[in-house]
């Protein structure tokens, strides 16, 4: 069994029922497993920023996927959603991203583990260190470090609703 940490983030329409809607897809997958669920945060965007607030969150899962199929069945999770990408960092019904799968290293053309930016944004680190399973892995221990360094208040995140979706 694979240890998984997604991030889901969304800011077009009902925002909250585009993240339960993606998690129920997820439950749907054979060979995902669902354990833990962070708060929601509301979050300004990064990148392009004349849209919405996005709300965020991080899955903790457990997976017998390899991390190619974990991205196809993501992919197929935006695709069933309505997401499409026509702005790069632009509004979306829903994103998915694999931020770490295990402690593994992952160069391809389509999948970069850990993700490339993760490290950088406080709106994946708040909900990632709040389900990150104990003992840290070197990944964790490196999110939780870039974590401190951030100023949580000029970063735009604040906690929105806890987690409904385990219940």
């Amino acid at each position: 069994m694979n240890d998984v940490y997604l991030s889901l983030g969304t800011n077009l329409g009902d925002r909250e029922q585009h993240l339960k809607a993606a998690i129920d897809l997820l439950k749907q997958k054979e060979g995902i497993f669902i354990k833990t669920i962070s708060p929601i945060y509301e979050t300004a965007p990064v990148g392009y920023v004349d849209q919405p607030s996005f709300l965020n969150i991080v899955v903790y899962a457990q997976t017998t996927m390899t991390p190619f199929e974990l991205l196809k069945a993501c992919q197929s999770v935006e695709n069933e959603l309505g997401r499409v990408r026509t702005i790069r960092w632009g509004p979306r019904t829903i994103d998915l991203d694999i931020l770490l799968y295990n402690n593994d290293n992952i160069e391809s053309e389509n999948l970069i583990i850990p993700h490339p930016r993760m490290f950088e944004r406080a709106f994946v680190l708040v909900p990632l260190m709040d389900v990150a399973k104990k003992p840290f892995t070197e990944k964790l221990m490196q999110a939780e470090s870039a974590l401190k360094n951030m100023n949580l208040e000029q970063e735009g995140i604040r906690k929105w609703k806890n987690s409904i979706f385990l219940s």
